[in-house]
C-alpha cells in the first residue's frame, strides 16, 4: 500500500512539474506578463579599462573593469533563550569585498536583540532593545511593532516574538550594505519592502545596490515556477531576463542548472558573472557563498552563548522561569 501510494504521489508531482507552456505568463505584482523570447539579452563581458567612480549610473553597463571593487553582504542569528512573552537573539550580518577575484575588506557587525511584549493601545505591542557589541546599525524604536502586524503575522494568530529578530537582521543588512566602501553591493535577498519602516533602511543603498535571490515565491499563470521556465527556454550563454523596472531573471554560468531572481543596479552582472564560476555552486557569486559563512551562526556557537549567559549565578530566575514555561522541549527530547 505505502509503495502504491509513493508511486501515485510522485507521479501527481512529476506531471505538475514536467506540464510547461512556453507561451505562459509571469505574475509579478498582480499583473500577468507574457513570456517574451525578447526579453532575453547577453550579460556582457567586463571591459578591460581603467577604474571608474565609486557609485555608478545605471548607463554605464559596459565600463566595467576588475579594477572595481564589490561587496556581498549577508546576514545570521539565533534564539539564544525565548518564551512566549520575550525573547533574546544574536545577530551577525558580514560584509566582503572583493576586487577582481582578491578579498579586500571585511566587516562584521553583531548584536544582541531583547524583545518583550508590552501593552500599548489596547494591544500587545513588541519592544525591542539592542545590545551592540560594534557600532550601532539600527535603532530600536524601528522595532516597536503590533503583535497583530499584518506583515509579522502566521494566520489569524499574533506574531510570534521572534518574529522581530528576522525583521531586526534584515534591517542590519541593509544598514551595512549603505555604509559599506565599495563601487558595487550585492545582498542576499531582494529589494523588495516586506516589513514595516523597512523603505528607510533600502532608500540608503543608492544606486550601487542590488539583490541576488537563490530563492523566488513568484508563479505564472499555469502555476509553474518562472525559474524553471525560463531556464527551459532560455539561451545558452549568460543571460537576463527582464521582467519590469529592476527586476530580472539571470543565469550567470554557461552550464549553471540555476537561474536567480535578481534586482537593482545591472551594471554589476559581469561581475557577478565573474564571481559564479566556483564547483561549489556554479553559477552563484562565491562572494554570497563567503559573506553567507561569515554571518552564520552555528548550534555550537549558539549553546555556547546560551549557556554563558544563563549559568551566571545571578540568572538563577531566569533559568527557573524558562524550565516552567519549555512544555515543548520536553515532549521534543521524548522523540
Amino acid at each position: 500500500m505505502l509503495h502504491q501510494i509513493s508511486q501515485q504521489i510522485s507521479q501527481q508531482i512529476k506531471s505538475h512539474l514536467l506540464a510547461f507552456s512556453r507561451e505562459d505568463n509571469l505574475i509579478f505584482n498582480g499583473k500577468l506578463i507574457p513570456v517574451n523570447h525578447n526579453n532575453f539579452s547577453p550579460i556582457p563581458p567586463i571591459s578591460p579599462i581603467p577604474p571608474i567612480p565609486p557609485i555608478l549610473p545605471s548607463s554605464t553597463t559596459n565600463s566595467l573593469s576588475t579594477t572595481n571593487t564589490i561587496a556581498f553582504v549577508d546576514g545570521g542569528q539565533a534564539e539564544i533563550i525565548t518564551a512566549g512573552n520575550f525573547c533574546l537573539s544574536f545577530i551577525r550580518v558580514a560584509a566582503q569585498t572583493f576586487q577582481g577575484a582578491t578579498k579586500k575588506e571585511l566587516v562584521k557587525n553583531e548584536f544582541y536583540i531583547y524583545t518583550r511584549a508590552v501593552w500599548n493601545s489596547a494591544d500587545v505591542w513588541y519592544q525591542s532593545t539592542i545590545f551592540s557589541l560594534n557600532e550601532r546599525l539600527i535603532d530600536g524604536q524601528d522595532l516597536f511593532l503590533s503583535s497583530h502586524d499584518a506583515a509579522l503575522k502566521i494566520g489569524n494568530e499574533r506574531a510570534p516574538i521572534f518574529r522581530v529578530a528576522a525583521l531586526a537582521r534584515r534591517f542590519a543588512e541593509l544598514a551595512l550594505a549603505a555604509q559599506v566602501k565599495a563601487d558595487f553591493v550585492v545582498i542576499d535577498g531582494t529589494l523588495e519592502s516586506t516589513f514595516p519602516r523597512e523603505e528607510k533602511y533600502l532608500a540608503r543603498l543608492q544606486e550601487r545596490g542590488a539583490a541576488l535571490a537563490k530563492t523566488s515565491t513568484l508563479f505564472t499563470a499555469s502555476g509553474n515556477n518562472p525559474v524553471t521556465l525560463l531556464n527551459k527556454i532560455g539561451p545558452a550563454g549568460c543571460w537576463q531576463y527582464g521582467v519590469e523596472n529592476k527586476t530580472s531573471f539571470v543565469r550567470l554560468h554557461p552550464r549553471a542548472k540555476h537561474v536567480f531572481r535578481f534586482e537593482g543596479n545591472k551594471t554589476v552582472l559581469p561581475l557577478l558573472v565573474e564571481q559564479s564560476r566556483d564547483a561549489v555552486f556554479l553559477g552563484y557569486p562565491y562572494g554570497l557563498i563567503l559573506a553567507d559563512q561569515l554571518a552564520r551562526v552555528s548550534n555550537a556557537e549558539k549553546n555556547s552563548l546560551k549557556m554563558n549567559l544563563l549559568l551566571r549565578k545571578e540568572n538563577k530566575e531566569i533559568v527557573e522561569y524558562l524550565q516552567a514555561t519549555n512544555a515543548h522541549e520536553i515532549l521534543d527530547g521524548l522523540g
